[in-house]
């Protein structure tokens, strides 16, 4: 049987002001809508002072303080932090939202801005940003809250100018990702993608999460991949890989007890999986990663 969700799923307000052409917004954590959501604008997304795991497409992958994401039209986001009960983390995000026909409308007058066309098509994939591209991006966004006007408008366009240049990008969600977003399962699937984070180091079935909305495991299972692109159990390795990552990058602790902490037994079995999904072994992981932070 279907899931029982009559009401509709949350959805982010975007309203810019009638003195700009953009949403620039800093936000706590969490909001109402800082769960798994689409919205027709284009995200430009900071993360100021927190950690955890990205959901950006079919995409999981890990977060921390200073991290800058992009998320194209119609794709479906969301970074989630372990918080402790009644916790906020006050301005964890900073971000900048702006509609993609109103970009491409003024391209077609200032050709200058004709090459945004090509860079917003590829968005919608998602991307995460490294390096100088980081650092000046955040610079340019914290910029951005401090002018008005002519200014503002400026900052925002080199902003744009230096993500769509950049060779320090990175596409996250698969090219084929197209997930059917419907209504009454909007909240079902975005309920089961926030359990699963935070249990996906234990013992996890899939009879689990389809007792959670009512299915059976064959219904769900189809449930699950149309709706998010990929499998249950590729996901929850992806899930578990991701939170890995994320030890492997900020703390010291010895692969053993990385994979141990993100739900695998077997050393062999985590040590495949981790290769299968990033390329290499943990510990070159660990090494690239920190060669790229220095």
């Amino acid at each position: 049987m279907p899931p029982k969700a009559a009401r509709k799923p949350v959805h982010e307000p975007i309203v810019a002001s009638p003195t700009d052409s953009f949403v620039w917004r800093r936000d706590d954590y969490p909001l109402p809508w800082s769960v798994w959501n689409a919205h027709p604008e284009c995200e430009i997304h900071l993360i100021c002072n927190a950690g955890g795991t990205c959901h950006i497409g079919d995409y999981v992958g890990s977060f921390a303080a200073g991290d800058l994401f992009m998320a194209g039209r119609g794709l479906a986001h969301n970074w989630v932090t372990p918080l402790a009960q009644d916790e906020v983390i006050e301005g964890r995000d900073l971000l900048i939202q702006f509609d993609e026909d109103r970009v491409l409308r003024t391209a077609s007058e200032w050709p200058e801005l004709a090459s945004l066309k090509s860079f917003l098509l590829a968005a919608r994939r998602g991307m995460v940003f490294e390096g100088e591209t980081r650092t000046t991006g955040a610079r340019l966004m914290e910029a951005i809250g401090e002018a008005s006007g002519v200014e503002r408008l400026s900052l925002f366009l080199r902003l744009l100018h230096v993500l769509s240049s950049s060779t320090e990008k990175w596409l996250l969600s698969s090219e084929d990702f197209a997930p059917n977003s419907d209504l009454n399962s909007h909240r079902a699937i975005r309920d089961v993608l926030s359990w699963m984070a935070e249990n996906c180091a234990d013992d996890i079935r899939l009879a689990d999460p389809a007792a959670r909305v009512g299915m059976t495991e064959t219904s769900f299972s189809r449930f699950f991949k149309r709706h998010t692109g990929t499998t249950f159990s590729r996901y929850l390795s992806e899930l578990r890989i991701a939170k890995a990552c994320q030890a492997l990058d900020r703390t010291e602790l010895a692969v053993t007890e990385i994979a141990a902490e993100v739900g695998y037994d077997n050393l062999s079995n985590f040590n495949r999986t981790f290769r299968l999904l990033r390329g290499m072994t943990p510990s070159r992981y660990r090494t690239i990663r920190r060669k790229t932070r220095n």
